[in-house]
């Protein structure tokens, strides 16, 4: 079994191989930029780590990998633009370092690779690679829209929410290990059961990335802290305390929430904070990425392949629920 660390090295020596210098410049250079800055290639490791569970030979999944990698850092230059993102990954996001006409065209052409990449799958299981990962793809869309909706309303359920980030983030994942999997001549029980993993492993990640955006260090995290207070992003942080509060906190909470004033970005950053803190969301939010992760083992445990093999994974599950960036 390889690593993961041996799995992204290879990844990221097969994307360095793209060709990106192409014209017109303005088109092809955005999309060397973006897919130079690095990340974690979590989606294409979970491709080649699942195949690598039913396969030596993890070279017939890279083609593919590269598509749901390609893929996925097409939706980041969309939803920068949709959230007005600065920075990612610690860099100028693409429509600032560009403009959104260049983000969103340069993202159309990565999604357009995106399916050339996968395209090249082996041919006894391209059609249902393709099939699943056009399925995700909308689901992703559909996730996003889910999103935008949440902006315009006053309250979000927690199940909404829920529901909401494993359309935007957990099926991806999915779709990574059932395809690698596949690929790699998996049954059928143990592709379902690795999809499931992949699905409460993102909604665990999803959760941390959450606290993270109030939390987390903003030289580890790679993008301002507070983003999401200062956009009043229906996070779950944000759901719970707007549920939580009460005559005494729901006052403060609205004024911040409506506030416009950019001079008070700092301040409303730490008050909104402090009001997470006192009405204890972080902890409601840890006690549910707990939730998903335990259950994401579960899946993992059902995979019905020697333990030594899991090991990888089980290692990458417990970097993602624990990262600081």
């Amino acid at each position: 079994m390889k690593s993961f660390d041996e799995i992204t090295h290879l990844i990221t020596s097969e994307l360095e191989k793209i060709n990106w210098s192409k014209e017109p410049s303005g088109l092809y250079e955005p999309i060397g930029y973006v897919l130079s800055l690095g990340g974690k290639r979590i989606r294409p490791a979970l491709t080649l780590m699942a195949c690598n569970l039913f396969s030596e030979d993890i070279h017939q999944a890279v083609n593919t990998a590269l598509g749901l990698e390609i893929f996925h850092n097409f939706t980041l230059l969309h939803d920068d633009i949709m959230d007005r993102a600065d920075v990612r990954r610690g860099q100028p996001t693409v429509h600032k370092k560009w403009n959104d006409n260049t983000a969103i065209l340069s993202g159309d052409v990565m999604q357009i690779a995106s399916y050339q990449y996968v395209a090249k799958t082996p041919g006894n299981y391209l059609k249902p690679v393709l099939d699943l990962f056009s399925q995700t793809a909308a689901e992703i869309c559909e996730g996003q829209q889910y999103d935008v909706d949440f902006e315009k309303r006053d309250t979000v359920e927690p199940e909404e929410y829920l529901e909401m980030i494993r359309l935007k983030t957990a099926v991806l994942l999915a779709c990574a290990l059932k395809t690698g999997a596949w690929i790699g001549g998996a049954g059928v029980e143990d592709a379902q059961n690795l999809y499931d993993f992949g699905i409460n492993i993102g909604l665990a990640f999803q959760l941390k990335d959450d606290l993270l955006d109030v939390y987390g260090d903003e030289a580890t995290f790679g993008k301002k802290i507070g983003g999401d207070i200062l956009c009043n992003k229906k996070t779950y942080l944000l759901i719970h305390a707007l549920r939580l509060a009460t005559e005494k906190e729901e006052p403060e909470l609205q004024n911040w929430l409506h506030s416009t004033n950019d001079q008070l970005s700092d301040r409303k950053i730490e008050a909104v904070t402090s009001l997470y803190n006192t009405l204890g969301v972080k902890a409601i939010c840890e006690d549910k990425m707990e939730f998903f992760y335990t259950k994401a083992i579960a899946n993992l445990d059902q995979v019905a392949v020697p333990e030594n093999k899991k090991q990888e994974l089980r290692k990458l599950a417990s970097k993602l629920m624990f990262r600081n960036d």
